[in-house]
């Protein structure tokens, strides 16, 4: 079949992307899902940092690529073996998790070593590729998604049924978003009643991060970025304070709470900024890392620091969720009312204006944008 999709034809071109134009809007043929697989008809795609660091070159990827890794539709076709039907609607995960591996039985899907060797050759989780331009190229998976596409291929292992009701453009932001900064916030940081907690950097991450952070009962909430509209946004999503990114956010985190937070989130993906993230919190809390900063950076700290104030620095990736689990769990958690990510939502666009949302993303002006089809 065919399909307008948004494929990278080159990392690396200046912002304005409005006027650089790094992505295409093509159309390509698509061939059918093979056993395991889903044929699913994409109803909203998130505008994601994930997706700019491939943009601007800091993430090395395959190109040319079809763009976009959170996401929802409703599956249209499925290959032989799947437990999917036509009809269902799904949610997107950006880890197609074989389930079977050792880092798959041991509970940590996120770290799925076929579905990361997948996801960095641009393929799907079985090893091939569904795209063909019409130069007769076969451009890249993205994570396993490819979500700024009308239609789109998947392993059924990238897919978490969902309920009708729920609106896909809200469903979408459940893919990654809210799987990576609800699961830092509740799995990786493990906040507690009465924790204080500062996060850095609010974006979509960083606010699914603070919602999930005073669900789970912090009771100190420190909003830090260097955009005020996102700290006016944190404050009515619950931050008791908020301190402006930089040179002096240290400082005034400190201040705020006596010494340093008990659980620090750190969502930048800016090396400095997790710096300032781990000086932020005090002795025997732990610093959680999502951003996802060039490859081969350095990261300088106190070494002595981790044994004499027993700290703890951690990573975490997709929110150390379990998709399957953890994705019908948050939803129940925005029926609940307690984890509000409808306000996350800065706007919807056509496929057509991807370039230009990402300058919105890569500005600040944005939180987080879908494309909806």
């Amino acid at each position: 079949m065919r399909t307008r999709s948004a494929v990278l034809v080159e990392a690396g071109r200046p912002a304005p992307y409005a006027a650089s134009r790094p992505i295409e809007v093509t159309e390509l043929e698509l061939d059918p899902p093979g056993p395991g697989e889903l044929l699913v008809r994409i109803g909203a795609a998130g505008l994601c940092h994930s997706d700019l660091s491939v943009i601007n070159g800091s993430r090395v990827r395959p190109l040319p690529m079809a763009l976009g890794h959170e996401a929802a539709g409703e599956v249209v076709e499925t290959g032989a073996g799947t437990e999917f039907a036509p009809g269902d609607r799904v949610v997107l995960a950006f880890v197609p998790a074989c389930g079977s591996c050792e880092r798959c039985t041991g509970g940590r899907p996120a770290l799925c070593t076929p579905g990361a060797q997948a996801n960095g050759a641009g393929t799907l989780l079985g090893g091939g590729r569904r795209f063909t331009a019409a130069d007769g190229t076969r451009p890249h998976h993205h994570l396993g998604v490819s979500a700024f596409s009308e239609y789109t291929v998947v392993s059924a292992r990238s897919a978490v049924k969902i309920d009708a009701e729920l609106p896909l453009d809200i469903a979408a932001l459940f893919g990654c978003a809210v799987l990576t900064g609800a699961g830092a916030a509740l799995y990786s940081a493990r906040v507690e009643p009465g924790d204080s907690v500062a996060v850095f950097g609010l974006g979509g991450v960083g606010l699914a991060a603070l919602l999930a952070a005073k669900a789970a009962g912090a009771a100190e909430l420190i909003a830090v970025d260097v955009v005020a509209h996102k700290r006016d946004l944190a404050r009515t999503l619950g931050a008791t304070r908020t301190v402006e990114g930089g040179p002096d956010a240290v400082e005034a985190v400190r201040d705020l709470t006596g010494g340093g937070a008990e659980k620090v989130i750190d969502t930048t993906g800016v090396v400095g900024v997790l710096e300032q993230s781990y000086a932020a919190t005090r002795p025997g809390g732990t610093t959680v890392t999502v951003g996802l900063p060039a490859p081969g950076e350095p990261l300088t700290l106190p070494a002595l620091s981790l044994v004499a104030e027993e700290r703890t620095l951690r990573g975490s990736y997709l929110g150390s969720s379990v998709p399957r689990r953890d994705i019908p769990r948050f939803i129940a958690m925005y029926r609940a009312g307690v984890l509000p990510v409808d306000a996350l939502l800065s706007g919807r666009l056509p496929l057509d204006d991807v370039n230009a949302g990402f300058d919105l993303l890569h500005t600040g002006e944005a939180v987080r944008q879908v494309v909806t089809f």
